[in-house]
């Protein structure tokens, strides 16, 4: 896997996508004062975007391996509800929160465990699994909701959502920290390396030495961790679980993803991109409303501003690489004239 190093600003990661959010928030404070120019707002993002954001980092590290995962709305449902039946069961905290995490992880150990060792594309693989979990969620709950109030207070709940200085969320720690673990995992881990070699070219990533397998199991099975950890967040947040409560999480993460300029074919993923696309993605539903113009607007734009940021992302990187090439070739035909001269 060959890359072209970049230089000025396209050499910070995610660039396009942090211009364009700069330009969407600056056109909200224009059009919105009375809700951007006020710092409650940024940290409302922070607060009910914290699980997107943990699994987009997730699929960040999917998508670059060529993969897709559309089972983590399942993951979401499934390790809340264990984590809720379990605290009603035996009253403790920990233990539940520890079953959730185990539980997300058993699933995406077995989506990667039927993906390599089956055959099952990925795509597919995971929507059946999406399906199955989501109704043994709904089997096992009678599809009926489950309060958790009484965590309140407890020092897990504060540690995972509670409020530092009473207005900063604790969740927008664990979220940005994570993905400044998803970005080191990715760009200086070895086992980052063999991800981006997976998802450029499975065959040379063999010939390399690269354990296709394993390695695709492991990245699906952080993915299902995450999907937990995403998943008590949530529930801790809201502190009640209902059986649908993942359901509304696919397209804002997918979205992120992709807006934040990763390559939908894989070989590729850019995990800063993806922090600032689910900024794009958490701030336009308010940005929109707050601005005056109906709620109906708000998909219309989401999907205007992820074709526009994807598409300068793309003409970037192309205007980037020729700029490269047309120097290499200067460089070789001025290193050539001068070995003729000799």
């Amino acid at each position: 896997m060959i890359k072209t190093e970049k230089k000025g600003l396209l050499a910070i990661e995610g660039f396009p996508v942090m211009l364009v959010f700069v330009v969407i928030i600056l056109a909200f404070m224009k059009t919105a004062p009375n809700a951007f120019l006020r710092p409650t707002i940024y940290m409302s993002f922070l607060t009910y975007n914290a699980p997107t954001l943990v699994l987009a980092a997730g699929l960040t590290l999917i998508i670059t391996a060529g993969e897709i995962d559309l089972s983590f709305p399942s993951v979401i449902a499934f390790c809340g509800m264990v984590f809720a039946y379990l605290f009603h069961i035996t009253g403790m905290i920990f233990i539940p929160f520890l079953a959730a995490l185990a539980a997300g992880a058993f699933i995406g150990y077995m989506n990667g465990l039927i993906l390599t060792k089956v055959g099952i594309p990925s795509i597919m693989t995971t929507l059946g699994t999406n399906f199955f979990w989501t109704g043994l969620t709904i089997l096992i709950s009678g599809g009926v909701s489950l309060n958790v109030n009484p965590i309140k207070g407890s020092l897990l709940h504060a540690l995972l959502v509670g409020r530092i200085g009473d207005l900063f969320p604790a969740q927008a720690i664990w979220s940005i920290g994570l993905t400044i673990f998803v970005w080191y995992l990715l760009n200086r881990h070895t086992f980052g390396e063999s991800i981006m070699f997976i998802g450029d070219n499975v065959n040379v990533a063999r010939v390399m030495g690269v354990n296709v397998d394993s390695t695709k199991i492991k990245v699906f099975t952080l993915m299902g961790l995450m999907g937990g950890f995403a998943a008590c967040l949530l529930t801790f947040e809201m502190t009640n679980f209902w059986t649908n409560q993942g359901s509304g999480f696919l397209l804002p993460v997918m979205a992120a993803v992709f807006i934040g300029g990763t390559s939908i074919t894989g070989g590729e993923g850019r995990v800063i991109g993806t922090l600032f696309g689910m900024f794009i993605v958490g701030s336009l539903e308010t940005g929109v409303t707050a601005s005056g113009v109906g709620g109906f607007w708000t998909r219309l734009t989401t999907g205007l501003i992820m074709l526009g940021s994807i598409a300068l992302n793309i003409v970037l990187d192309r205007t980037n690489g020729k700029r490269l090439c047309f120097f290499d070739n200067l460089k070789n035909s001025v290193f050539t004239k001068g070995l003729k001269k000799e």
